[in-house]
């Protein structure tokens, strides 16, 4: 009896041990995550008291709290003011349609990643990728500098043009109205496909070589192997890129839209960040621009909630 009791206490006290490693375990990654939650609390929280500009009439350099107190108006206005729902529709509309256009090409960076796997010379892949990838770096105000330079009345392209007698006069790229939505896209796909191939070519890198070794046994030829093993394998990857994408619908940036809008697109390149933007600086009205951005917030919350639904009943898992 004095045996088991010894033996019990052993254990009780392994166990004791056991769980005492694994409490100072979770402290110590706790502490190293505590600077990552005071800076997503500092950046990501902190800044939603801003919300409270909404509810006031503020106008710069008056200080808040002398500032009237308006209520629910600004929001009022949004759906009452026919000129303003309008508007705001047709933002909406521009929204929505450089959102969709950039989840409908996304699947390109999965193509551009397979033939970049394809290439067999080393050096002339890390060329292609390297001069891909570059763009991703530069900013919009350099990127536009080019398109200045080359798409402009005086620019290259057009000087081309007349150089070769096929125009009379100059093509409008940039000050034109006309296939707006399109331009944006090839800009934004110019500058960020080889950046958005990335992730599938490290996901590629960690397919099996053991699979494809099996295949060609079998008799597959190269369009086989990358249709039965590295598309199925790419699979997982694009679906959760996409869930992200879906889930930020409304978030599609403002910097590309903010140096190629003028006076003749401004009607079909205004997306919500920038209508914010201007709302909010060009127009001095910070109050009704905070209101347009918490109902930018709120729906993308819902979409994110969507989105987290559909992973759930397609995949099985959910993505929050």
């Amino acid at each position: 009896m004095q045996e088991v009791a010894t033996n019990n206490q052993k254990s009780n006290k392994k166990k004791h041990d056991a769980h005492s490693q694994k409490e100072k375990r979770g402290k110590k990654l706790f502490l190293l995550i505590v600077p990552f939650v005071i800076l997503v609390l500092l950046f990501s929280y902190y800044p939603l008291f801003g919300w409270v500009y909404a509810f006031f009439d503020y106008q710069p350099p008056i200080p808040l709290n002398q500032s009237p107190f308006v209520g629910l108006k600004w929001f009022e206005m949004m759906v009452q003011n026919s000129t303003q729902l309008h508007q705001i529709g047709q933002v909406l509309a521009n929204t929505f349609a450089m959102s969709f256009l950039n989840i409908l090409t996304s699947f390109l960076p999965v193509l551009f990643a397979i033939g970049l796997n394809e290439i067999r010379n080393k050096h002339f892949k890390n060329l292609i990728q390297t001069l891909t990838t570059l763009p991703n770096f530069i900013s919009w105000v350099l990127v536009y500098s080019i398109a200045f330079a080359m798409f402009s009345s005086s620019g290259m392209v057009n000087e081309l043009l007349r150089n070769f007698n096929w125009i009379s006069e100059p093509i409008k790229w940039l000050d034109s109205d006309s296939h707006t939505w399109l331009k944006m896209l090839l800009w934004s796909l110019w500058k960020g496909l080889g950046w958005g191939s990335i992730m599938y070519l490290a996901a590629i890198s960690g397919i099996d070589p053991e699979l494809y070794e099996a295949g060609r046994v079998d008799g597959a030829n190269r369009l086989q192997l990358i249709r039965h093993i590295t598309i199925p394998a790419l699979m997982p990857t694009y679906f959760v890129m996409l869930m992200l994408a879906v889930s930020n619908f409304l978030s599609n940036g403002m910097d590309q839209y903010f140096v190629f809008q003028n006076a003749f697109n401004l009607q079909h390149i205004q997306v919500l960040d920038l209508y914010v933007y201007n709302v909010g600086m060009g127009n001095n009205s910070l109050s009704l621009a905070t209101a347009l951005s918490m109902l930018k917030s709120l729906v993308s919350v819902v979409l994110l909630f969507v989105v987290n639904w559909t992973s759930k009943k397609t995949r099985g898992e959910s993505i929050i």
